[in-house]
C-alpha cells in the first residue's frame, strides 16, 4: 500500500504545514482519508468548496462544459465567460469584470490597475495603503501589500509603494495619506488574519475618506465574496460599494479562477495589451463559477445561511460559556473564529481531527471555522459536539 505522506514528503517542496490525513474523496460537508476515516469539513478548502465537496450542480457544468470547451484562450471570446462577467457585474453594482486564476492574481491585477489609474489621473500617484494584519496574497506585488511581517521579512525587499497602518484606525489612514497615495486596499473581514471584525463605521468611514481625497476604495473579497458572510458580497452589509473588488475561493466553488470587478471609468484605464491572462476566464472554470452563482442566488438560499450561521454562533457561545479556554466568537455568517486563552490552537484542531471534525489553526490563539454555506443544522450540532470536546480534552491536559 502507497504510503503517500511519505511520498509527498520525497517529492513536494516542504513548504506546507500539513495536517497527518490524506483526504480522498468529499460529499457536501463530509470527507474521508485513504484509511476510510469519515470527517465534518468545516475547513472547506480555506473557505473555497462554499456549497461543499463534488456538489452536483458543479460536477454536472463541469462534465457539460469539458464535454464541449475547456480553453480557446483570449484571443476569442466565449460565452461562459461573458455570462459569468454579467451576473457578477449586475449583483455587484459595478462595471466591468477581468478573470485570472486565483486571489493572489486578482490582487496584483487591482494593484497594477490602481497604479495605472494614478499615472493617468493622479499625476503619478501610487502608493496603496494597507492595514496591519491584512492578508493580500503570496506573489511580490500582493505580499508588499500584506501587514503580516512573519510573511514578509524572508522575502525583503519588496515592492515598493505600500504604507502599512493599524487595522481599524481611520485616523492612521488620513494621517499615511499624501500626494503620492492612489488607494486604500482592504478585507472587510480579515481573514488569514484571524478573523477580525471592522468596529462599526469603519469601512463607512474609508469610503468617504476615499471619495473626499479622489483616492480608489479597493476591497478584497477573496475570503469574504460569494455569500461567505451571508450576503453575496461581504460590503452589502456596509451600505457601501468599493472602486474595485477582488474575488476568487468560493467563486467557482472549488475550480480554481479570480477576478476583479471595477467601475467602468476605472476598467477605461487598462488598455489592450496592459495585463492578461493565459489561462484566466477559461470556459471550464467560468461555467463552475455560473452553476455555483446560480446555486447561491436561488431564492431562499442565502436566509438559510443566515439561519445556520445564527445557530453555530449560538452553539459555539454555549462552548465558550462552560469553558475558560473560550475567550470569545467572532465573525459573520460562515467566517468564524474561536478565541482562546492560550497558544494551543494547533492542539486543539489535533484532538476535534481525532474526533472527526476539520478545523483551522488560523492564529495560535484561534480556530477559524469555514464550513459549506449549505451546511445542515445536523452537522452544525454534531461539529459543535466535537469542537467542545476537543476543547475540554485540551483543557484537561493543562492547556489553559
Amino acid at each position: 500500500m502507497t504510503d503517500w505522506i511519505a511520498e509527498e514528503h520525497r517529492y513536494l517542496f516542504q513548504n506546507y504545514g500539513r495536517q497527518p490525513v490524506v483526504i480522498e474523496r468529499g460529499q457536501g460537508t463530509r470527507c474521508w482519508d485513504t484509511e476510510g476515516n469519515e470527517y465534518l469539513d468545516f475547513v472547506g478548502g480555506v473557505a473555497v468548496n462554499i456549497l461543499g465537496h463534488s456538489h452536483p450542480a458543479v460536477v454536472r457544468a463541469l462534465s457539460e462544459q469539458a464535454a464541449t470547451l475547456m480553453h480557446t484562450s483570449n484571443l476569442f471570446y466565449s460565452r461562459p465567460m461573458i455570462e459569468l462577467a454579467r451576473v457578477l457585474v449586475e449583483q455587484s453594482g459595478l462595471d466591468r469584470a477581468f478573470f485570472c486564476n486565483s486571489g493572489t492574481e486578482a490582487v496584483e491585477a487591482a494593484i497594477k490597475l490602481a497604479r495605472r489609474w494614478g499615472r493617468d489621473v493622479k499625476h503619478g500617484a501610487f502608493e496603496i495603503i494597507t492595514t496591519v494584519d491584512g492578508f493580500h496574497g503570496r506573489t511580490m506585488g500582493s505580499l508588499s501589500a500584506t501587514g503580516n511581517s512573519r510573511y514578509r521579512e524572508p522575502f525583503e525587499p519588496l515592492v515598493p509603494g505600500f504604507v502599512i497602518v493599524p487595522w481599524n484606525n481611520l485616523e492612521a489612514v488620513r494621517a499615511a495619506t499624501s500626494e503620492r497615495t492612489v488607494a486604500v486596499m482592504v478585507e472587510p473581514i480579515q481573514g488569514e488574519g484571524g478573523v477580525n471584525m471592522p468596529e462599526p463605521g469603519y469601512l463607512a468611514g474609508l469610503r468617504q475618506w476615499c471619495d473626499e481625497r479622489g483616492l480608489l476604495l479597493i476591497f478584497d473579497e477573496v475570503q469574504t465574496g460569494i455569500g461567505r458572510t451571508g450576503t453575496l458580497f461581504a460590503f452589502q452589509h456596509e451600505g457601501i460599494r468599493p472602486d474595485i473588488m477582488t474575488l476568487a475561493k468560493g467563486l467557482a466553488a472549488g475550480v480554481p479562477i479570480g477576478a476583479i470587478l471595477a467601475r467602468d471609468e476605472i476598467a477605461a484605464h487598462f488598455v489592450k495589451g496592459d495585463h492578461g491572462s493565459t489561462f484566466g476566464g477559461n470556459a471550464l472554470a467560468c461555467a463552475a463559477a455560473l452553476a455555483t452563482l446560480r446555486e447561491v442566488l436561488a431564492p431562499g438560499f442565502l436566509e438559510r445561511t443566515r439561519e445556520a450561521s445564527e445557530r453555530l454562533i449560538s452553539r459555539l457561545r454555549a462552548i465558550e460559556d462552560r469553558h475558560g479556554l473560550v475567550t470569545g466568537v467572532r465573525g459573520r455568517g460562515m467566517l468564524l473564529a474561536v478565541g482562546l486563552a492560550a497558544d494551543v490552537s494547533a492542539d486543539v484542531v489535533e484532538q476535534a481531527r481525532r474526533r472527526g471534525l476539520l478545523v483551522n489553526n488560523v492564529r495560535p490563539n484561534a480556530i477559524r471555522l469555514m464550513p459549506p454555506l449549505n451546511v445542515s443544522d445536523d452537522e452544525i450540532d454534531r461539529a459543535s459536539d466535537i469542537l467542545e470536546a476537543a476543547i475540554a480534552a485540551v483543557e484537561s491536559a493543562g492547556g489553559k
